[in-house]
């Protein structure tokens, strides 16, 4: 078993995702929205590249039965029902709907991780169920990094730390890439993950948009147990 990394939507290639068990990261805010949203009794999400894609799949569906969430630039979408705030998908507002959903970068790492055998869902806040589960499975692993427009992400880099860590817990035996051993050994020196994020600079974008609260959620480790799967266009705890 292998774990690799790789570190931003732009950088996915088929050669190293064909076969391999995906997992996909954005914790400030897709990821930690989808699995959430799932958590709290969502029917499914669907991932969409952009905001067009989104609204013409709506128009096949009854009103009641989706809500649209999604941001551009970190700021909800005109018209959208939710933003990417995972705060805001609560059980009264999810359950037994259907989320459409488009983001500026976890979306499009999703999408382009189709040639991958499995595509799995991680953040902070599910890391020790995904790891569990991959540990389960023993194949060979590539954590994506959504990054953030196309760039190396901090907060990403290491959440991927804390899920290879809790895999190590299980294994020592897994082999690891040059760039996963760096993950684990940054988490390892930041196991308070807010000293070490607050220095990316997508938590500055977040701060100065007044978004403390999602941080603090979206930083936590391991509060929910489901790990969500993207299979056949839509993700699903099935």
């Amino acid at each position: 078993m292998k774990i690799d990394i790789i570190i931003s939507a732009d950088d996915i290639v088929e050669s190293r995702v064909k076969d391999k068990i995906a997992v996909i990261i954005d914790i400030f805010r897709a990821t930690s929205v989808i699995i959430t949203a799932l958590d709290n009794g969502g029917r499914a999400v669907i991932p969409y590249l952009t905001i067009e894609e989104t609204l013409e799949y709506a128009k096949k569906l009854s009103r009641e039965n989706y809500i649209l969430g999604g941001e551009r630039k970190a700021v909800k979408i005109d018209g959208f029902d939710l933003s990417n705030s995972p705060l805001e998908y609560t059980k009264e507002k999810v359950e037994d709907k259907i989320v459409l959903m488009t983001t500026t970068n976890g979306t499009r790492a999703l999408t382009k991780s189709v040639e991958a055998k499995r595509v799995f869902i991680g953040a902070m806040i599910n890391g020790e169920s995904v790891a569990k589960r991959l540990i389960d499975i023993n194949d060979d692993v590539v954590i994506i990094n959504a990054g953030t427009n196309g760039n190396f992400s901090m907060d990403d880099f290491i959440c991927s730390g804390y899920i290879i860590n809790q895999m190590l817990d299980v294994n020592r035996n897994i082999e690891l890439t040059d760039i996963a051993k760096t993950a684990c050994m940054i988490y390892k020196k930041n196991i308070n993950i807010l000293s070490y994020v607050r220095e990316a600079s997508h938590y500055s974008v977040m701060k100065s948009l007044g978004l403390n609260n999602d941080i603090e959620y979206c930083i936590k480790k391991s509060i929910i147990d489901i790990v969500p799967e993207y299979k056949d266009g839509k993700i699903t705890c099935e």
